[in-house]
């Protein structure tokens, strides 16, 4: 299971280079060094299970948490393609999506950079709600989430995606219907920049 973390908060302009990459060195490439250490043993045992921790943040993205959002949006696009290659060999692989948990987090969360007030009814206002952030304000109960994730890895549900807390669900079930609804909306424009006659693509 990856699921070490970190978060720095900002406007993607306002946030500095070197907490952005450390963002990532440990919410995506601590996680594939990982997975990468320890598939060949799961290979070779051809059973075995890597869970991927992203976060509601990785479909969903919101202002303010570009970085964060981005980390876990390559972090389900790795471990989308990583079960369709691990899978034949027995081997399973599936996200956790959780939303606001009381894990502690929003006193480890720090902004970055220099605050740019052009962005103050995005970055400016969430400033200000993180000063009166607690952890009782987030309804997910971490303990709940656990056991939540244990049943799954100990069933046989052909599950890829795990979505925890209410917060997620609706804010993950939010951004699906736009995607829908801006799907069909672009069908014609899709199919119009084929080349004429094109058979099917390759993938």
């Amino acid at each position: 299971m990856n699921n070490a973390g970190i978060d720095f908060l900002g406007a993607i302009e306002e946030q500095e280079e070197r907490d952005y990459r450390e963002l990532f060195e440990v919410n995506f490439f601590a996680a594939v060094a990982l997975l990468r250490g320890v598939l060949p043993g799961m290979r070779l045992r051809r059973q075995g299970t890597i869970i991927n921790i992203s976060s509601m943040d990785g479909i969903a993205s919101l202002p303010v948490n570009g970085y964060y959002s981005a980390s876990k949006f390559a972090l389900e696009g790795l471990t989308e393609s990583l079960w369709q290659e691990i899978e034949p060999l027995g081997l399973r692989a599936f996200l956790v999506e959780p939303g606001s948990f009381r894990t502690g987090i929003e006193q480890r969360t720090k902004f970055s950079g220099s605050v740019i007030d052009a962005y103050e009814a995005t970055s400016g206002t969430f400033r200000k709600m993180v000063d009166t952030l607690s952890s009782d304000q987030f309804p997910g109960d971490p303990i709940r989430a656990a056991k939540a994730i244990y049943q799954v890895v100990n069933s046989d549900l052909p599950m890829h995606r795990l979505i925890l807390g209410s917060d997620a669900y609706r804010r993950i079930g939010a951004k699906l219907d736009m995607i829908v609804s801006e799907f069909k909306a672009v069908k014609d424009i899709a199919f119009s920049t084929d080349y004429p006659g094109a058979g099917k693509a390759v993938l």
